[in-house]
């Protein structure tokens, strides 16, 4: 069971920072961006890389009734179109609410 949580607002860049230092793997993270839903668990964040500019990438195992794949998103390539991200952990629920 999930418990209400803690509702917090950031920017796109401090959502994305929580996101690599205070998510880890076997959680649940919802993200909103765009017109896309995407929750999963969470396989592994993987680091930004200098080399070809990508930012920090989440896989996701996403829970979907019709689909359940895996995707990796790139955070920085979505950051202007973030909505909204849910981080559960340990059944409780943080809301992160974009500014």
């Amino acid at each position: 069971m999930v418990q209400d949580g803690e509702e917090i607002q950031m920017t796109p860049e401090e959502a994305i920072d929580y996101i690599f230092n205070k998510v880890n793997v076997g959680d649940t993270l919802e993200l909103s961006y765009n017109r896309i839903y995407a929750p999963g668990e969470v396989i592994s964040i993987v680091e930004p890389d200098e080399e070809t500019g990508e930012g920090v990438r989440v896989n996701l195992e996403l829970n979907g009734k019709m689909l359940n794949d895996c995707v990796e998103v790139d955070l920085n390539n979505i950051k202007d179109e973030l909505i909204e991200v849910h981080h559960i952990h340990d059944g409780e629920e943080i809301v992160i609410e974009i500014l």
